[in-house]
């Protein structure tokens, strides 16, 4: 087990209840928790169900980023109901148009050395601060929010030696674009990424955020970086220097696995469509032409990321083959770069400057063409995630982002002939917290619209599932493969309506829909299964995933391997979570199959087996062996048909 890391250090101060033996379930207390207005909804649904008057947490903030078009009245809704609710429940609101939640609470609440628990994936970006942020589903929030410790194993710990520094033209991105290209995206279930080394020197906090985030795509829990000066200068320059604490490792800290990465050996990369850990070098790419670039999101939205473009940019014109979209991370960053003229410099280059928020990145416009190549400095590309079927997106830093958009083809920095540009941190950040709300004292009434719905109840697993699979899926399907973002996000809080969505990217022309042949099986009286290959429940914190299969009547997903997040939630609202004992057993299975579990109320125990019965159309039998990763507390939540049923 390793010693002596930050990652122990934090441990050690926020267990509350298990072992700090790695594999072991512990829980361990959240100081703050964020939320965004995709999840943020049915988490604030759930706290009330829950029924807390006021939050627990030392510091809770709700913020609205990702549904920002207003195609009808579903968003705004939303956002009334979350500014009230928030209010009245003792929590920060940040407004639309304040900013991406991650940079916004990298540069206004961050404090290393806490804990935070946020309703997203890439609540990861905290990491860059010091915190051991994790993502997790709405309701593991609203639990935190209520007082209640969050459940997780205690982690492989993964230290990475940066050493070096930096090339020109060379940026964060491309080092965690390295991470994923050793690491990839699955097999890193239970592992935290921690890095060290003399490299760290040459990295700022907003560079730092950019590993931690896109750490997500590598399904590790988090991952995070020392406490240390640069923390204090970044602090600082926030006007919040006395919240910066000193935190290192020890000199003889032991890791669990150990990467060495040589900062002055990398080159510029890129993960191509259509995953993040799909890595090549962009001299491979160079020359291919490309119709969008979309520069910013939470990944690389900061003020040194644009600054550097917009130097680029300044006396250029963008190419007339390409579309350039920038979207700064924050109302902070869009502000400053409008003082400082770097704004002025993008808009006469030909840049379309959008706001400050998700948009692209989850499929809220920005659509590319079909068959054309589109450079995103984002964080996913998983298929279809842009909002056309069969994209072509690349994954790539700001720079080569921005030489692609002057050339119109993807180009290495390198080779435009012009120096690179230095841009430093400021010394002080433009701060102005006016668009964030503080709580109510008083009486607060909370608005809910028509559109806003209740979280769906579920009942006590039953004694035996008299299962049919509904679905057979292959490896790394995604949260975005099982509940679509894009247009459907708008449906977040109307479970009926949003579940018409689940794997609608399956659905086929002439074929009933996934949800259609659900509920079909729910209203004969029998359990629809789930059937996945490898990594199943990739991407996305959105428990929307779990929450809409079980209202359609899921009772269980037999995979491969199921991520972390997902898997979290699964067990969150009652459907069970089991593995192959034997991986080839998977070929096993046909959509249509029956597969029956007797006694499974009397025989699930944490880390058992069961025994299934599959039946084939044509009437042959077998059996297959299925296994779990469960705790006690998982199973007495699946028994009861999800946590919701089991709050006190």
């Amino acid at each position: 087990m390793a010693k002596g890391t930050v990652v122990q250090k934090i441990l050690k101060n926020h267990i509350v209840q298990g072992k700090s033996k790695t594999g072991s379930p512990v829980s361990i207390k959240i100081d703050q928790t964020l939320t965004q207005d995709a999840t943020g909804t049915m988490a604030y649904l759930e706290l009330e169900a829950i029924g807390v008057e006021r939050v627990k947490t030392e510091l809770s903030v709700s913020y609205v980023d990702h549904n920002m078009m207003q195609n009808g009245p579903e968003n705004r809704n939303d956002h009334l109901y979350l500014q009230t609710v928030a209010q009245a429940k003792g929590i920060h609101f940040s407004r639309p148009g304040n900013g991406i939640c991650h940079q916004v609470h990298l540069e206004r609440f961050g404090v290393p050395g806490k804990t935070l628990l946020g309703s997203d994936s890439h609540t990861t970006t905290n990491g860059g601060i010091g915190m051991l942020a994790i993502g997790a589903g709405g309701l593991d929030v609203a639990l935190a929010m209520a007082g209640k410790p969050f459940r997780v194993n205690y982690p492989q710990i993964v230290g990475v030696n940066l050493k070096g520094k930096l090339p020109p033209w060379i940026s964060a991105k491309d080092v965690i674009l390295k991470m994923l290209q050793i690491l990839t995206t699955k097999g890193n279930v239970g592992k935290i990424v921690e890095y060290y080394g003399e490299g760290l020197d040459s990295l700022s906090v907003p560079e730092r955020a950019t590993i931690t985030n896109m750490g997500a795509e590598l399904g590790v829990t988090t991952s995070i970086f020392p406490s240390d000066g640069i923390t204090k200068k970044f602090l600082k320059a926030q006007g919040r220097e006395s919240q910066w604490t000193r935190l290192v490792k020890s000199k003889n800290a032991e890791y669990d696995q150990n990467i060495e990465i040589d900062l002055s050996s990398l080159v510029p990369l890129a993960a191509c469509p259509s995953s993040p850990d799909n890595i090549k070098e962009i001299r491979e790419l160079a020359g291919t032409p490309a119709d969008q670039v979309i520069i910013g999101s939470c990944t690389n939205g900061s003020y040194t990321d644009l600054m550097l473009v917009a130097a680029m940019l300044k006396g250029r014109i963008v190419n007339e083959n390409v579309s350039l979209s920038i979207a700064p991370g924050s109302r902070q960053v869009l502000e400053m770069l409008g003082r400082n003229g770097a704004l002025a410099d993008m808009v006469a280059s030909g840049a379309r400057i959008l706001e400050s928020g998700c948009g692209p990145c989850i499929g809220q416009g920005m659509s590319p063409a079909d068959g054309t190549v589109t450079l995103r400095t984002f964080n996913r590309n998983f298929a279809g995630r842009t909002g056309t079927r069969n994209d072509q997106a690349y994954l790539v830093s700001p720079a080569v982002a921005a030489a692609t958009a002057i050339t119109g083809k993807i180009t290495d920095p390198a080779t435009l002939g012009i120096a690179p540009p230095e841009v430093r941190p400021p010394r002080h950040f433009l701060v102005n917290d006016d668009m964030i709300i503080p709580p109510s004292s008083g009486t607060v009434e909370i608005i809910r619209k028509p559109t806003i719905g209740n979280p769906p109840e579920n009942s006590d697993l039953p004694e035996n599932i008299d299962g049919v699979v509904v679905i057979k899926t292959g490896d790394k399907i995604t949260t975005d493969h099982i509940m679509p973002a894009g247009i459907y996000l708008k449906y977040r809080s109307n479970i009926p309506e949003y579940s018409k969505c689940v794997f609608e990217c399956f659905n086929e022309k002439g074929k009933i829909p996934f949800n259609q042949r659900a509920l079909e099986i729910k209203n004969s009286g029998r359990h629809a299964v789930i059937v996945a290959g490898e990594s199943y429940g990739q991407g996305s914190s959105r428990e929307h995933a779990a929450i809409c299969p079980m209202f359609l009547g899921v009772k269980a997903v037999i995979a491969k391997s199921i991520e972390r997040i997902h898997m979290a939630n699964l067990v969150n609202f009652g459907i069970v979570p089991l593995f192959f004992t034997d991986g080839s057993d998977y070929e096993k299975f046909t959509e249509g199959d029956s597969i029956n579990i007797r006694e499974i109320r009397k025989n699930l125990r944490p880390g058992g087996t069961l025994t299934a019965e599959l039946l084939k159309s044509d009437g042959a039998t077998s059996e297959v062996k299925l296994s779990n990763k469960l705790s006690d507390e998982d199973v007495k939540v699946i028994l009861a048909g999800g946590s919701l049923n089991t709050v006190e």
